[in-house]
């Protein structure tokens, strides 16, 4: 009986981070500081590293392919993708061909993660109606996966002109480009995945994880009755690992508290208090902790959604670049090793 492999990644949105004296990085040095840790990451074994697009002050990287270029060429082995690429606002093809560029680029190791994203920046700043929102998902997907073939595309919808026998440059060398839907808790969207035969990634970023069993479910019912077989699904959940359970708490607590309300207050959130911190650490889906605590926590979720990958969302709002660093460390180092150990 062949073991159930299960992948562990790092995702981060490329937060601005602040120095040991509290003062905000610049954009540049956030991008420089996150290629060093997609390239630490690659040294210690980890399987993925993505990164998210945003369109706003707060995160600094709008162009994750073009980061991802950048460790790829100082990597040898570790996946890179985005988490997620908002396609909605973006040209499909466009998407294609910069991600069929960065596969070429290292070597096959490119992935992609198609979403809606949490923010809607970018419907303005590109030119998109919020109104369209679901209608420019839909289409553009079905256009993306036909593009998936690398055969010549004739497609035809209501977003653009239509396609005739059109081949789109470069190419995937081997195989396909290896595509996810990114889901926040949608069923419409895991039925969607399932019908364009593509890994499934879901957002578990409050609450108890287990609550999400009934998208994965539903998931596998999609592929029997589209008479397939179900694809990877993936974990994509916010955490920080130290070296003793009060050292993670104390240290990410301000900077999760100044994120969450800032994105709160555009929300219509209230402030978040520390018993709801403490709270999701303990029951929700925050991975906090030192390794043991955090692998204590990880290997059940694993084991009981039988999920094929794991992403850790590592940054979190001003966290430095250091403490950054050593979370990454630590999670290659000793969360994964003990949660590989747990689930076998």
């Amino acid at each position: 009986m062949t073991a159930h492999i299960v992948e562990f990644g790092l995702d981060t949105f490329g937060d601005v981070t602040h120095d040991d004296g509290g003062k905000p990085d610049s954009h540049a040095q956030v991008i420089r500081n996150v290629i060093e840790e997609g390239v630490f990451a690659d040294q210690l074994g980890i399987d993925f590293f993505g990164i998210g697009e945003h369109h706003r002050e707060d995160f600094a990287i709008s162009s994750p392919e073009t980061v991802l270029a950048a460790i790829a060429g100082r990597t040898s082995r570790i996946h890179l993708g985005s988490a997620v690429t908002v396609l909605s606002s973006d040209d499909p093809i466009r998407v294609f061909q910069r991600f069929s560029s960065l596969d070429a680029a290292s070597n096959g190791r490119a992935e992609v993660i198609l979403g809606r994203g949490s923010f809607t920046e970018s419907f303005p700043l590109f030119g998109f109606e919020l109104s369209d929102y679901e209608k420019l998902f839909e289409e553009k997907l079905d256009l993306f996966a036909a593009l998936l073939t690398n055969d010549p595309v004739t497609w035809q919808g209501g977003i653009r002109p239509p396609l005739v026998n059109q081949r789109v440059f470069p190419t995937i060398e081997k195989g396909h480009l290896k595509t996810w839907i990114g889901v926040g808790g949608s069923p419409a969207s895991v039925v969607r995945a399932a019908h364009y035969n593509l890994p499934l990634m879901l957002a578990i970023i409050g609450g108890s994880p287990y609550r999400f069993r009934p998208y994965i479910d539903l998931y596998h019912k999609a592929f029997q009755q589209l008479g397939g077989t179900a694809q990877p699904i993936g974990i994509h959940s916010p955490g920080y690992i130290a070296d003793t359970d009060d050292q993670a708490r104390e240290e990410l607590w301000p900077s999760y508290k100044a994120m969450r309300d800032r994105i709160g207050r555009e929300r219509g959130w209230p402030p978040m208090a520390r018993d709801e911190f403490e709270s999701e650490i303990e029951n929700g889906s925050l991975y906090v902790g030192s390794p043991a605590t955090v692998a204590a926590k990880l290997a059940p979720v694993i084991k009981t959604l039988g999920i094929d990958r794991f992403q850790l969302k590592y940054s979190a709002g001003t966290l430095s670049h250091q403490k950054l660093m050593r979370c990454i460390e630590l999670y290659g180092r000793e969360v994964i090793p003990a949660v590989r150990a747990a689930i076998r």
